[in-house]
């Protein structure tokens, strides 16, 4: 099995659209880290506070013959054509552990696309 790590990072009121999404298109799971971020713009502040809106870091580990079709549903569901919505961007995996009580149901899911 071949694996790529897609990150994107989203406002968090749209996290759990993303992650919907992603899963109707074959991820079998999320990680979410919160986080903030900056951009090309400086962030209001009020009294020296920041005022920038949360951020959500969704990482999916997904089969590498899934990754086009993740990206493009999460795109969609993100509205990544607007500004400031989010970005989305994958990573090559080397190696894997942990995930040996998923690996029988991805050889399975496999084997039944070949025969």
């Amino acid at each position: 099995m071949r694996f790529k790590l897609i990150l994107a990072s989203v406002k968090a009121d749209i996290t759990d659209r993303i992650v919907d999404a992603a899963k109707e298109a074959g991820a079998t799971g999320a990680t979410i880290i919160p986080g903030r971020g900056t951009g090309i713009k400086e962030a209001k502040t009020f009294f020296g506070l920041s005022l920038e809106a949360q951020t959500d870091i969704i990482l999916l580990l997904v089969e590498e013959h899934l990754v086009t079709k993740i990206l493009d549903v999460i795109k969609k569901a993100g509205e990544f054509h607007k500004p400031g919505t989010g970005i989305a961007f994958v990573m090559p995996v080397e190696h894997v552990v942990g995930l040996e009580s998923q690996m029988e149901k991805f050889e399975e899911e496999v084997r039944k696309s070949y025969f």
